[in-house]
């Protein structure tokens, strides 16, 4: 059976807001917002059937899951597990951040830049690794939880909803994407942020795994998560078409957006409508360049540049075609498209090394060009969203299927204002609320 993971943090605690260090301290509770937080989350979830509940025995992550699933009103109770317990930081538990940089200025620095090689002395003289010892953690609870709802006979959906912390939950969407703890500081989750998982069962016990979302805030009545010191990308995939409905392969034919693709794009626009916007660029062809304009309509005197390393991956002679003549001529090629998709050379077009080192020196581009006050939005494609997507997350061309992209969909990029000592965040993926609840219901139609 295919899992639906879905993955909250708590709401936001009395140390949060006092910027002090939780790690395992048990001491914080969720204030007034952060109650407010657990039970908004929970009524965007009402939709939705939760077949299982889990979440750390910790105060502030019980609580909001206590007050979520009151408000889902699906009568379920959440199961407490010890190995969704936030990180050990016990040595700096309950010290205010301020006074964490002043009395170990190098540690602090190295858990901002490198936390995966972050040593601890524990009060009994024992030295640990945090992170290493939390990857650990969550590939149990992963293990686990597979185990138990991944079974490949079974064909209807299992709904699971997991209750933790900041620096777990990363550490679980780490493990899901079978990427290092080195990847930590490259990811985000707001307070109260839901991000979603697609698990389709695989014969090594392991499965598929798709990023549908990540840390989405729309459900509590907020903008986008705060914008960090450099400067931020708004990536958006165009609209829908009428060849994304049908399910044809566009690539480099120029479609136009389907009534339904500009409604997405006006929907989009309105997602953004508190995020300052500077410059805009868009792919030369039709269908981004008008959600680019759509979502720019009701802001005047921001320049749009059309760039080609912003195009769509050349499916060659696939464009226009649906999957089911692609199956009868070129079965292998296509059957190696969907299982690896990096070894797979369009006939008479592109592969995606190709695409990725367009899309991605175009990016780089773009945001070496910002302020770091600076804002743009960047309209573009499924394939090149996927490959900027993946290299930003530490991933390959190989794993573009890991990464979900629906039309209209916004994901959010924050450079870090120091390049040489930080990576890039993603911040947001394929944020779709706007379109309609939480899950992303655009069309699963072709490239």
């Amino acid at each position: 059976m295919p899992l639906r993971l879905l993955l909250v943090r708590h709401g936001q605690s009395s140390f949060n807001v006092e910027h002090r260090v939780q790690g395992r301290d048990d001491r914080s509770s969720l204030t007034e917002l952060g109650q407010r937080q657990a039970t908004a989350s929970g009524a965007a979830l009402r939709p939705l059937s939760l077949q299982a509940v889990y979440s750390s025995p910790l105060r502030r992550a019980e609580q909001t899951a206590t007050l979520l699933l009151a408000a889902q009103g699906g009568g379920l109770i959440a199961t407490l597990d010890d190995d969704l317990l936030e990180v050990d930081l016990e040595p700096w538990s309950g010290l205010l951040v301020s006074e964490l940089r002043q009395r170990f200025p190098e540690q602090h620095r190295l858990w901002r830049q490198s936390p995966e090689q972050l040593e601890l002395r524990r009060g009994d003289g024992s030295v640990y690794r945090p992170i290493v010892e939390l990857m650990a953690q969550a590939r149990r609870f992963l293990d686990r939880l597979l185990q138990r709802f991944t079974d490949p006979s079974v064909d209807e959906t299992v709904t699971v909803l997991v209750v933790a912390h900041n620096a777990i939950l990363r550490c679980l969407i780490l493990n899901l994407l079978s990427l290092p703890g080195g990847g930590f500081q490259r990811l985000r989750l707001d307070n109260a942020s839901l991000s979603v998982f697609n698990i389709a069962p695989g014969g090594d016990g392991a499965g598929e795994v798709q990023i549908e979302s990540l840390n989405g805030t729309a459900h509590l009545g907020e903008g986008l998560p705060a914008k960090g010191a450099g400067p931020r990308l708004l990536l958006v995939r165009h609209g829908e078409t009428d060849w994304n409905r049908q399910g044809r392969f566009q690539g480099q034919i120029d479609i136009p957006l389907n009534p339904q693709g500009r409604h997405q794009a006006e929907a989009a626009g309105r997602c953004l409508t508190s995020e300052p916007i500077q410059r805009a660029y868009t792919s030369s062809m039709a269908r981004p360049r008008q959600t680019a304009e759509l979502i720019l309509a009701n802001r005047a005197g921001i320049p749009l540049t059309s760039l080609r390393g912003l195009v769509e991956i050349g499916h060659g002679l696939w464009e226009g075609e649906l999957e089911e003549a692609i199956a009868r001529g070129w079965p292998e090629l296509l059957a190696a498209w969907k299982r690896a998709p990096d070894t797979v050379q369009m006939p008479e077009g592109e592969n995606l090394q190709e695409v990725w080192d367009r899309s991605i020196s175009t990016i780089r581009t773009i945001a070496g060009s910002l302020a770091d006050s600076e804002s743009a939005l960047v309209v573009a494609h499924d394939a090149v969203n996927k490959t900027i997507l993946c290299a930003l997350l530490g991933l390959s061309p190989a794993d573009i299927w890991m990464v979900k992209q629906g039309n209209g969909g916004v994901s959010v990029i924050d450079f870090p204002a120091d390049p040489a000592h930080s990576a890039p965040v993603v911040t947001c993926l394929n944020l779709t609320a706007h379109l309609g609840g939480v899950l992303d219901r655009t069309a699963a139609g072709a490239l």
